[in-house]
């Protein structure tokens, strides 16, 4: 086979065999960034994390100096100030590992806002800027490690009726409690079975105004969770109901519910997921938290139920939220006297 004239190298001159000690060196600077450093790629490192990299190789592979600086983009002045500055003893040693508790104790799902919150707002309080923070999180490789979303649970079946208008046009905030809900129904596949919930949202603070958890995504798992949060209004509340085009808010138990107490239906555009963010928004921090990179296959789909029922408690009356000045969502609402 006669050999190609292309480069194997883009941007590099020379003979074959220079060539090829060329794509080794790409080779190993890209399996010590995937290894030690757990980074995009060699463009995304800091100059000290180069320098962390140059040292590894120079001890794994025997490279040179020479040719790993100038693969990586780094001047030799620039290394030999990074080196230097590696030698000198940490002054963050010990809040180290206080940020890596906090970020374990949360399953490895909250970034360096919430543990910037943690550490300032623990018993032993540590005064420390989002800046220090972030940039040990990146030299630890504490990265919080968010799952792509393969697919999710849809109710849409077709138009089986008539849809009401769009009212929120994704304006999904309320000056007040009870002003404009959100509902649909995701899934939770595990071994042992699927799971699915139906929360109820209210847009004012994110609090979860109630929600039913079940086997099955039918009709009683939708007007369950709407029956609950029903029983919470006071005798002029009239919110917004917010859903997407599913066959479960077009059903006579859901009409029926609606009409009884008044409330205002609004759905999405067919297909347009957008127009209910705020729930697809919950969706994913809570799988995130609670669902993604755990192991559940000792776990039945009673026991999951229980457990998703904790969290949800959890989400409303104890987890922080940046935007409600760390406080949760029930802490909130007492604050400004609206909860008892």
């Amino acid at each position: 086979m006669r050999e190609s004239d292309a480069r194997a190298y883009y941007g590099f001159e020379g003979s074959l065999k220079g060539r090829i000690r060329q794509l080794e060196l790409e080779n190993d600077i890209l399996r010590g960034v995937a290894r030690d450093l757990k980074a995009e790629g060699p463009e995304s490192l800091t100059n000290r994390e180069k320098t962390l990299l140059i040292n590894d190789l120079r001890v794994t592979t025997g490279r040179s100096l020479r040719e790993l600086t100038a693969s990586l983009r780094i001047s030799k002045s620039s290394y030999e100030y990074q080196r230097r500055a590696l030698e000198r003893p940490d002054n963050y040693a010990g809040l180290r590992e206080r940020v890596r508790e906090e970020f374990e104790a949360v399953n490895r799902s909250r970034g360096y806002r919430y543990v910037t919150h943690a550490l300032r707002s623990g018993d032993d309080p540590v005064r420390v800027s989002e800046k220090v923070v972030r940039a040990i999180m990146r030299e630890e490789g504490l990265a919080v490690a968010y799952a792509r979303r393969k697919s999710r649970y849809s109710s849409y079946r077709g138009e089986i009726s008539d849809a009401p208008e769009n009212l929120m046009n994704r304006s999904l905030s309320a000056p007040a409690p009870n002003e404009l809900w959100l509902t649909d129904i995701t899934e939770f596949a595990i071994p042992g079975g699927k799971v699915y919930l139906s929360p109820v949202l209210d847009c004012f603070d994110g609090a979860l105004v109630s929600w039913a958890i079940g086997t099955r995504p039918d009709a009683a798992l939708a007007n369950g969770s709407l029956a609950a949060a029903r029983e919470g209004l006071r005798g002029w509340e009239r919110p917004v109901i917010h859903s997407d085009r599913g066959c479960h808010y077009r059903w006579p138990g859901w009409l029926s519910i609606c009409e009884g107490r008044h409330l205002v239906r609004s759905m999405s555009r067919k297909g347009c997921s957008p127009d209910n963010a705020a729930m697809e928004g919950l969706f994913g921090r809570l799988k995130n938290e609670f669902f993604y990179h755990r192991d559940w296959s000792a776990v039945t789909a009673e026991q999951f139920c229980a457990m998703l029922d904790a969290y949800l408690r959890y989400y409303n009356e104890e987890r922080p939220k940046e935007g409600l000045g760390w406080r949760s969502p029930l802490q909130y609402r007492r604050d400004l006297g609206l909860a008892a």
